[in-house]
């Protein structure tokens, strides 16, 4: 089952990269990475198809991801995840929370008091359930996130409870050997205090 997992997620990742390098022209091999992680190359990203992506999430991620499913409170990998780092996109690599944002909502769920980077999140109005709510997406791959409640803690008063399903984790150690080195001074400041 493992090998299958890595074998479609090896799939996926060559699939952006050749999209990458016939989008910008180049056959250089730092583009792909850069693409794919990089929040500022994220224009070359182009979401794979639907049979990509179920080949390549967990059917729980797909569900989540593509159709709006929510994984089950305090069963999921990151409600209680205390290491310093990152959160990305699982189907593009954008950027999206930080742990330094992240806070105990007694949800269940990974909560944030905003997004690591802005431009990489969307939101929009969500009637299901006969509720109104505000649901978040990721922008360049259009994936479902969670939602946007306004009960959250200062500083800012909001609540960006998140599906862990939806997102990566990127150890703070890791973010320059994953090409989000952009980022690792969030840590090293936190780190001096």
């Amino acid at each position: 089952m493992l090998e299958r997992m890595f074998v479609a997620r090896l799939g996926l990742m060559a699939a952006i990269a050749a999209n990458t390098m016939i989008t910008t022209g180049t056959l250089s091999a730092q583009a792909p990475k850069m693409a794919q992680r990089s929040s500022h190359a994220m224009t070359n990203f182009k979401k794979p198809t639907d049979d990509s992506l179920k080949k390549a999430l967990t059917p729980l991620q797909y569900e989540v991801t593509q159709h709006e499913a929510t994984e089950r409170p305090f069963q999921n990998a990151f409600w209680d995840n205390h290491e310093p780092g990152i959160y990305v996109d699982v189907v593009s690599g954008e950027p999206l929370f930080s742990s330094t944002d992240k806070f105990d909502s007694g949800t269940g769920w990974p909560s944030f008091t905003r997004p690591l980077a802005p431009e990489n999140i969307t939101t929009k109005t969500d009637r299901t359930l006969g509720l109104t709510r505000t649901e978040v997406r990721s922008k360049n791959a259009d994936s479902h996130l969670g939602h946007l409640f306004d009960d959250g803690p200062r500083p800012t008063g909001l609540r960006y409870c998140m599906n862990s399903a939806s997102m990566r984790f990127i150890p703070a150690s890791k973010l320059v050997e994953e090409g989000y080195g952009e980022y690792a001074h969030l840590f090293t400041a936190q780190a001096k205090k």
